[in-house]
């Protein structure tokens, strides 16, 4: 007897969201609905302000929607506690931002190892794992290596292996060549896509630029607080 087909890890279904303040309501979800299958490379593609990153937000479970459904690998999940968010966020979810946010005070390999232990993993397994995902892209030779001493490119590359060092299920990334020189991006970016593509994750990647939005698998645009495309 077959086994029945995966739950998508990313379902939106009507999720909205409105920012409340002295000038009023605004609203920036207005009901958005959005699959992305395990293997699906998707990017979100908007003008700055539209929302890109409050989308991201909700899907990560950074930010809580006034309403809608997230679903996360089937789980609806967007009224769970705060440690149980947590917990998905931790173990599901992978972040890469455009600005890399790495610890400036713990070289490349730590900043790999760390999420990896707060997973509970052996601070032996999580070295073992990072030198792996490190030296996979390209910086075997810049291990020890705080932040200051890489290159934008290169903490960009160690901000990627972070994201996939506790093997999400699901990557969301915000522009994330968004603050290199375009040979580096396009480096960075073809690193991503080939990741993404070996480890069938699901990835929703936002993007200014019209080129690498066309290298994905399909683009969805964000207009007046709803997808389409």
């Amino acid at each position: 007897m077959s086994e029945p087909p995966a739950s998508p890890p990313l379902v939106l279904q009507d999720v909205r969201r409105t920012y409340r303040g002295d000038g009023g309501d605004l609203p920036v979800l207005r009901g958005v609905d959005l699959t992305v299958k395990a293997g699906e490379i998707v990017a979100l593609v908007a003008p700055s302000g539209a929302g890109k990153s409050t989308l991201l937000h909700v899907a990560g479970l950074l930010d809580r929607p006034d309403g809608g459904v997230v679903r996360i690998m089937g789980e609806a999940v967007g009224n769970l506690a705060d440690p149980s968010r947590t917990a998905i966020r931790r173990d599901t979810i992978g972040f890469v931002y455009q600005f890399h946010h790495l610890l400036a005070e713990f070289t490349a390999l730590e900043n790999v190892i760390l999420p990896q232990m707060i997973a509970g993993t052996s601070r032996r397994a999580a070295a073992e794992k990072a030198k792996s995902l490190l030296s996979g892209i390209g910086l075997g030779k810049r291990l020890g290596h705080l932040p200051g001493k890489l290159s934008g490119g290169e903490k960009q590359r160690v901000a990627i292996a972070r994201a996939l060092a506790n093997a999400p299920k699901l990557l969301l990334a915000d522009e994330p060549t968004g603050n290199l020189d375009v040979g580096t991006a396009d480096g960075v970016f073809e690193l991503l896509l080939t990741t993404v593509r070996e480890q069938r994750l699901a990835a929703l990647i936002a993007t200014h630029n019209p080129d690498l939005a066309a290298r994905m698998d399909r683009i969805v645009t964000l207009r007046e607080g709803r997808l389409v495309g």
